[in-house]
């Protein structure tokens, strides 16, 4: 227990600047109380005393103002950075090293007793302020959720999930990520540099749109050389003319998926 407690306690060091000494941490890290609390509560829940585990889960809510049910798994290392008004479902599950931020619910979406109805995290996912994971899916190993984001279906390893309803940004879309945060180890709140997919699309066809300006132009330049002079069409047409498609629909449209 004392091991693992002191897991808890470097594993916040390890993450949070502000943390100065680990006195500090288990003294005023509410997040840290919580999850000594629901462990507590989560070995009452196993031996069979659920109203018991029922009300150190709600005595845990009133000191800490975060909500674990007492039937949730937490794996080694979890850091609930402030925290206040996290929700933590009954059949959610929480993989080692996650990092989860105030505002957040791990809820469900379904009302049948006995089935799985809240999400699964991998480890090491990042949760960030505000954000709704809801339902009995997987959010992948490493992968990061946006602040205020509502995500609805899984999240592969590695990816972000933005926006409301959650759309995924891929590993590989996500090199650039916060300076700071590659300082660290971790990203903060699970933002990126990069924008919603709505965004990219958007600005994928406004540079469409102005190379079709830039084509149309040239082609007028043509018409024009070829209604004032007697040079042959090869030397009317510039350099720079596009001869062949290069739109990219299908990009766009894995964007909007």
């Amino acid at each position: 227990m004392f091991s693992r407690l002191r897991s808890d306690v470097q594993c916040i060091l390890d993450r949070d600047p502000a943390a100065r000494s680990r006195w500090e941490v288990l003294t005023c890290y509410p997040g840290l109380h919580a999850l000594v609390l629901h462990r507590l509560a989560h070995a009452c829940w196993g031996w069979g005393l659920r109203w018991l585990g029922r009300f150190i889960s709600n005595l845990s809510r009133w000191l800490t103002g975060i909500e674990i049910h007492p039937a949730a798994k937490i794996g080694e290392r979890v850091f609930f950075d402030h925290a206040m008004g996290v929700v933590v479902g009954e059949t959610a599950e929480i993989g080692d090293g996650c990092t989860i931020y105030q505002g957040v619910t791990l809820g469900g979406t379904s009302l049948y007793k006995g089935t799985k109805r809240h999400p699964t995290l991998g480890r090491d996912v990042v949760i960030g302020a505000g954000a709704k994971v809801l339902g009995g899916f997987t959010v992948g190993d490493g992968a990061k959720v946006g602040s205020n984001a509502v995500v609805t279906k899984p999240v592969p390893a590695g990816a972000t999930a933005v926006g409301n309803p959650a759309r995924i940004i891929q590993a590989e879309s996500d090199a650039k990520r916060e300076e700071a945060a590659s300082k660290m180890g971790f990203s903060a709140y699970g933002v990126t540099q990069n924008d919603d997919p709505l965004s990219q699309a958007m600005r994928g066809l406004i540079d469409s749109a102005a190379g079709q300006e830039h084509q149309i132009a040239l082609l007028w330049q043509a018409i024009e050389k070829l209604s004032t002079s007697q040079v042959s069409p090869q030397d009317c047409v510039p350099s720079d003319a596009a001869r062949l498609e290069h739109f990219e629909a299908a990009r766009i449209n894995q964007l909007l998926d």
